[in-house]
């Protein structure tokens, strides 16, 4: 299992029924050059509910129509873009929202979303460039060199322009985090306003459980509502609340199963790359640094995410106060961003062991 996410490829069309009778279909979307998501279109009484968009990129759009060509298909009638009741996102992350502005002038369906992920499709624009000058300074305080920021800085841009604000019609909380037949559980982590949709016996959990890999993880710092602890404690909150579902449906790879044995492996990647980072933080290091002693070495976009996981290992134990910064001196004498470089404190040795041993999601306070 891996931080850095990757998807089996091809994905695949697929058909599901819950115990309700409601009817969902699986939809297959290349979001962007060899990485695929799903979107999935549910029918259940008079609802005609797409739960997520693709990203609105490419071929994410045509192969989007051409999944409800397939549906139609499948049930001997048509369905179109413009019968479609709502649209559900499930968190404000642009391969899941992306398709919005290619789908608001094709139907009249009402979109919603979670309130701490709104201003991600209404205020794009804005959002886009307060996250940009806040990824910089992250960037070179990781460690990262000049050159290389403007690198990582150039490839996290790349497709977002695409995009524009769009209105939303209605969010989760205020509509009680129920929409007919659909309950709504706000599990933020690995997005701030990420939501798991309920119907029936069925779980769409789009990013915030996944079958084979961890969920991408970043700091809190970034995004308010991120970060490993509040993702820790959002596994427990679904755990207690969906860990009864027959099938839980990804917005990438497999359908899970057994949803509490997914769990309880994601913890223990989580757990064991804790106890990892402070092992290696003996001797300070910096972010960049501890980043390819965890993940090796990885190119392109996938250095961004690499970076950006084990910026929230070392936020949630600098959080909890197992380890300190190193050449504090040296960081408060630069008027500008300079490389932080972490470093176990003595005192956690102890502390840490019994941290550690514990569940991982004891770890949230």
């Amino acid at each position: 299992m891996s931080a850095i996410p990757s998807t089996r490829v091809p994905h695949t069309f697929a058909v599901f029924t819950t115990e309700g009778g409601a009817r969902v279909f699986r939809l297959p979307l290349n979001v962007f050059p060899d990485f695929w998501a799903y979107a999935y279109l549910v029918l259940v009484g008079d609802y005609r509910v797409l739960i997520d968009t693709g990203s609105g990129f490419g071929d994410s759009n045509a192969h989007l129509e051409e999944g409800l060509r397939r549906v139609g298909q499948e049930i001997g009638e048509t369905i179109r873009l413009k019968d479609l009741t709502h649209i559900l996102i499930t968190h404000g992350h642009i391969d899941h929202f992306g398709g919005l502005t290619f789908l608001r002038s094709r139907t009249r369906a009402r979109v919603g979303v979670h309130e701490l992920d709104l201003r991600n499709l209404t205020n794009y624009e804005e959002r886009l460039t307060v996250i940009e000058r806040r990824l910089r300074t992250f960037l070179q305080e990781a460690g990262l060199s000049a050159g290389s920021v403007e690198r990582v800085m150039a490839m996290y841009k790349i497709n977002k322009s695409l995009f524009r604000s769009v209105d939303v019609d209605f969010t989760y909380e205020a509509e009680g985090m129920h929409l007919g037949p659909f309950e709504f559980l706000h599990v933020p982590g690995h997005c701030a306003g990420h939501v798991v949709i309920r119907l029936h016996d069925v779980l769409f959990t789009g990013d915030h459980v996944l079958d084979g890999i961890s969920p991408h993880q970043s700091p809190e710092r970034l995004t308010l509502g991120t970060g490993l602890g509040h993702y820790l404690e959002s596994l427990s909150l679904l755990e207690a609340w969906g860990g009864d579902a027959r099938l839980t449906l990804c917005g990438h790879n497999d359908p899970i199963r057994d949803l509490p044995a997914r769990l309880r492996a994601i913890r223990q990647v989580h757990a064991e790359r804790l106890q990892r980072t402070l092992e290696l933080l003996a001797e300070p290091h910096t972010i960049t640094e501890l980043s390819k002693a965890l993940f090796g070495k990885v190119e392109g976009y996938h250095i961004l995410l690499a970076l950006e996981e084990a910026g929230a290992h070392v936020e949630y134990l600098y959080q909890r106060g197992l380890i300190g910064i190193a050449n504090l001196d040296e960081v408060a004498a630069e008027s500008g961003s300079t490389a932080i470089r972490y470093r176990r404190l003595d005192d956690s040795v102890a502390r840490r062991v019994h941290l550690l041993e514990q569940p991982a999601w004891t770890f949230v306070h």
